[in-house]
């Protein structure tokens, strides 16, 4: 038996409408994830990007794209705090890099105010976080569209 899908747009709703600049997203397929949230960078055109420590940072709607010198954590996070412009950063495969000075950079990613509003998003399973970071952190738990069984009504289907 398959899983639900996510709900992506909802959750990419959740991910803007959070108080601060740092999200957590607790689910227990991460790569899921980043392939729905790809498709919704293709088809809705946000500015929706990657971060993995083999490429850094790269766009969700041109894989193609990355910025060149950040894929250490450390790096990446330096370049979402010099950025100019709206983005969405997923990151996932990132506990091991969770080490000074990613920290200190998180917090100034979280205190950032101001016009250009840049969401990080940690996506992993609840333990990935540690707990000296977790109260920095807006969690979000995944959400699973819920299935109804169509029923026959008037001589049609309806869900």
């Amino acid at each position: 038996m398959t899983a639900d899908p996510l709900v992506t747009p909802l959750l990419f709703e959740a991910i803007l409408a959070a108080s601060g600049n740092l999200v957590a997203l607790e689910t227990d397929d991460p790569d899921e994830a980043v392939v729905q949230f790809r498709q919704l960078a293709l088809r809705s055109g946000r500015s929706i990007y990657l971060w993995d420590p083999v490429r850094g940072i790269r766009s969700l709607r041109e894989p193609d794209v990355w910025v060149a010198g950040t894929q250490r954590l450390a790096d990446a996070l330096r370049y979402i705090l010099q950025s100019m412009h709206f983005g969405v950063y997923l990151f996932r495969g990132f506990s091991d890099q969770l080490r000074p000075p990613a920290p200190v950079l998180l917090r100034r990613i979280g205190r950032l105010r101001g016009g250009h509003a840049r969401k990080l998003v940690l996506i992993g399973g609840p333990s990935e976080v540690p707990d000296d970071l977790r109260a920095l952190f807006d969690l979000l738990p995944e959400v699973r569209r819920a299935r109804q069984r169509p029923r026959l009504r008037d001589g049609r289907w309806m869900s």
